[in-house]
């Protein structure tokens, strides 16, 4: 007969509905989203806490990587094999981890989409960084459950001292959800926790001046901010990462090619660089010639090679439109509260990351207290023992047993039985009197302890210290620089960020010619030399302005009207060394009769930097480096010119240089900057010389001790001498000689201040440039005409140096005398 009682009708659409719900919250809780405390799926923490059950420590030798799969499906997770490897190669690769949590010794794959190798060839241990995951799990910090057969504890989650889930990030698909929280950089995170600690009132806009945005393991930029903000303040939001690319030329052949030395993050570089063949094939490209990889153990560099009429410009925006060069990430800030999904803002993950540390803290006190207790229990009974030690000595050698003597120890001095047991087990040797006040002193230590532990636990504030602290210590342990720049308008970074940041040699012609070369076209040249034609220019035409800049610096253009122009070094046409160039006017905004008085390098502006404005008639005036930040290609005043003046010279101070004048009459003057007030762009400044019409300023510099003053004329002679025959002197005199002039030298035209280890060039209005050694010119007085330099040609003139670093580049010299 059927037993009908067994038997229970349901609704097979509810039946479904609870079923399909339950293995939801299955994928969701327990495999896809990561936990917001330790940031970790389940899989990460028991591959963590079985390196951790097997001591393989970051200071411990390596185990096999099929030891600790066995040990984690075997004990914790009763999956497959390759998906516990896989997991555990993605934790050791740099590429794919911000910062990694597996220290990997073997072939654990690669950017390029390689596998690793099988899992018995590879060996594993913890990083450093995992061990502050697991510290103080033995002190009861967070709770434990069975594993999947009952045979085992494993913890709900590991007492991380460090917020993983954004530093690494996280990403996976569950049921009907997703989450994809890109990685960030510790040292903001941790610094934004430390700030969220002492001001929890601060808005998400104040942690947004902490944290910049993600920062992926491979670099790369972040264009704009909208989408980071979006993000951070609701939990999702679309940020547009792409590579890094630099544009090179050949040295033979004329024609450019693209470095591309950073791809996106999760972008497979193999199939990046099919995808540019392919483009090429199918003519949607047709500018490449070739591409290249050449990456190796330093780094990546993927080699495109133009076409020669090729514009990079072209090419790279190209790539940027029809490549992975440029993707968009989407950031679902999505993870398990509670036991529960919850789509989170960035001061929410922050918030409940301190809640965790401030539970785990806690209990960490709690079980360092009970501990305390524990042992102060044992002292007190030890030193009831050593108060009364005749008396327990002869009590025990008096009873008949052990078990005896402890009922007679309890019930005469009213121990316990731990203390008693403490009392029977003590060491004779503890009976001296040197172990005796070891022991009042520990006694005493743990009191102190233990009403420290007491404080702690009564009051939240010291216990937020303690977590501040802790933060502090793993930034100042882990903490590094930023990996991914983050441009915040993306109209700011169509050219400049894909530009090699190279030394250049700029010049400019006196009827405003203007171009960029690369400083190893320049040729190092002995004194006395013909020199090197330095541009194909016109006869009535000569280069007047020579320097040596970077790349992405700001060139400031001091006018002789007194205006002031700034553009980049990248900016400007980038030609052959003998090129013409191109206007400058095509750059600059110039007046009628308007000429470049002289220019100034400068990488950023700041506040505590000065420019000194010189002028022909011997005026100086000091402004703040800031009020020119926006001086542009449109132009504003650097300073009010009186009738028949003009600019002859500025320099960069920190307030408290000395400031050096010389004439053409080959008189100087030194005096410190102090003894000028700091004025607005508009003011026309105040006296640094006294100097006839007829005689006035060439040049001005800042002095800096140990070096020598470099003085040419316009017929080639020249000479260095010590700055500190220069003596100090007040400003507005007429000066003192730093060269003694005479027809045959003629007037003096340009100085620069040097050391013996520069390098200087030297322009004539022919069009020649000679590169020559300081080391190779004379050292004389002031008062001297100096030795030839050059050898000009007829009705040939000095014009200009300009003075070459040396040191930071490695250039060949020239043989030719």
């Amino acid at each position: 007969m059927e037993n009908t009682d067994l038997v229970k009708s349901v609704s097979i659409e509810n039946e479904l509905k609870k079923c399909y719900l339950d293995y939801a919250m299955s994928v969701i809780v327990g495999r896809a989203i990561p936990d917001i405390r330790d940031g970790l799926k389940p899989v990460h923490r028991r591959i963590l806490y079985a390196m951790y059950d097997l001591k393989n420590e970051w200071n411990k030798p390596y185990k096999k990587s099929a030891r600790v799969v066995g040990d984690v499906i075997g004990k914790y997770h009763p999956h497959g094999d390759t998906a516990v490897y896989d997991t555990m190669v993605r934790m050791a690769q740099d590429f794919s981890m911000r910062y990694v949590l597996v220290d990997g010794q073997g072939n654990f794959g690669s950017i390029d989409g390689d596998n690793a190798a099988a899992m018995r060839y590879t060996e594993v241990r913890m990083s450093k960084l995992t061990g502050e995951f697991l510290l103080d799990i033995e002190k009861e910090t967070v709770d434990f459950r069975f594993n999947y057969d009952n045979s085992l504890l494993e913890p709900v989650v590991l007492p991380a001292r460090i917020p993983n889930l954004l530093l690494n990030g996280s990403s996976g698909i569950a049921v009907g959800m997703a989450t994809n929280i890109p990685p960030h950089n510790l040292t903001e995170i941790v610094s934004a926790i430390e700030y969220l600690i002492k001001k929890p009132e601060a808005d998400i806009e104040e942690l947004l001046d902490i944290i910049q945005g993600p920062d992926f393991p491979t670099a790369g930029y972040i264009y704009g901010k909208k989408g980071i903000r979006e993000a951070y303040l609701t939990g999702r939001g679309i940020i547009k990462i792409r590579g890094k690319m630099e544009v090179e030329e050949i040295k033979k052949g004329g024609k450019n090619q693209i470095i591309v030395s950073e791809i996106p993050y999760q972008v497979n570089k193999i199939k990046l660089i099919e995808k540019m063949a392919e483009l090429v094939k199918i003519k949607k490209i047709e500018d490449i010639y070739d591409i290249r990889d050449e990456s190796d153990r330093d780094g990546m560099r993927i080699v495109i090679e133009l076409k020669k009429d090729a514009i990079p410009d072209v090419v790279i925006n190209q790539l940027f439109s029809y490549t992975q060069m440029e993707m968009s990430y989407g950031v679902i800030l999505l993870s398990i509260v509670n036991n529960r999904p919850e789509l989170l803002n960035i001061k929410d993950i922050l918030i409940h990351f301190i809640s965790f540390r401030k539970e785990v803290v806690t209990k960490r006190i709690k079980y360092n207290l009970n501990e305390a207790e524990k042992r102060a229990h044992i002292l007190l009974g030890l030193k009831i023992a050593l108060d009364n030690l005749d008396e327990i000595i002869k009590l025990i050698r008096t009873s008949e047993s052990p078990k005896k003597a402890r009922e007679l120890l309890i019930s005469r001095f009213d121990l316990s039985e731990i203390q008693a047991n403490a009392i029977l087990e003590m060491k004779l040797q503890r009976l001296t009197a040197l172990e005796r006040d070891k022991l009042i002193k520990e006694y005493n230590d743990i009191l102190k302890t233990i009403e420290k532990y007491k404080k702690i636990l009564m009051d939240e504030n010291l216990l937020l210290d303690i977590i501040s602290k802790e933060m502090v210590e793993i930034r100042e342990k882990y903490g590094d620089k930023r990996k991914t720049v983050i441009i915040e308008k993306t109209e700011d970074i169509n050219i400049e960020d894909l530009i090699a940041n190279e030394e250049m040699v700029v010049t400019i012609t006196r009827s405003g010619y203007i171009k960029q070369t690369q400083l190893n076209l320049y040729h190092s040249q002995r004194r006395g030399g013909k020199g090197l034609v330095g541009g194909a220019l016109s006869d009535n035409d000569f280069i007047e302005i020579l320097f040596v800049a970077s790349s992405h610096d700001y060139i400031l253009f001091f006018t002789s009207f007194g205006r002031v122009f700034w553009v980049k070094v990248y900016e400007m046409p980038k030609m052959a060394r003998n090129a013409k160039g191109r206007p400058l006017v095509n750059f600059l905004n110039f007046q009628h009769g308007e000429k470049i008085a002289t220019v100034l390098c400068v990488k950023e502006f700041t506040e505590n930097q000065y420019v000194v404005i010189a002028t022909k008639n011997g005026l100086l005036k000091k402004t703040s480096l800031i009020a020119f930040c926006r001086a542009k290609s449109k132009g504003i005043i650097a300073l009010t010119l009186n009738d028949g003046d003009e600019v002859i010279g500025a320099r960069l101070t920190n307030g408290e240089q000395d400031i050096f004048l010389v004439s053409k009459a080959g008189k100087s003057i030194r005096f410190n900057e102090q003894e000028i007030r700091s004025m607005g762009r508009l003011a026309r400044g105040v006296k640094g010389m006294n100097v006839s019409p007829a005689a006035g300023l060439i040049g001005m510099d800042v002095i800096s001790e140990n070096s020598y003053i470099l003085v040419v004329t316009e017929n080639g002679y020249g000479k260095i001498t010590p700055i500190k025959k220069y003596r100090l002197q007040t400003r507005g005199g007429i000066g003192i000689f730093t060269l003694k002039k005479n027809t045959k030298t003629g007037d003096v035209v340009s100085f620069r201040q040097v050391r013996k280890e520069n390098d200087i060039m030297i322009i004539t209005d022919g069009g020649k440039v000679i590169r020559i050694s300081v080391s190779g010119i004379s050292e004389m007085g002031r008062a001297t005409q100096g030795v030839r330099l050059i050898n000009l040609g007829e009705n040939e003139k000095v014009v200009d140096i300009s003075l070459v670093i040396t040191e930071e580049h490695e250039i060949k010299k020239d043989d030719e005398k």
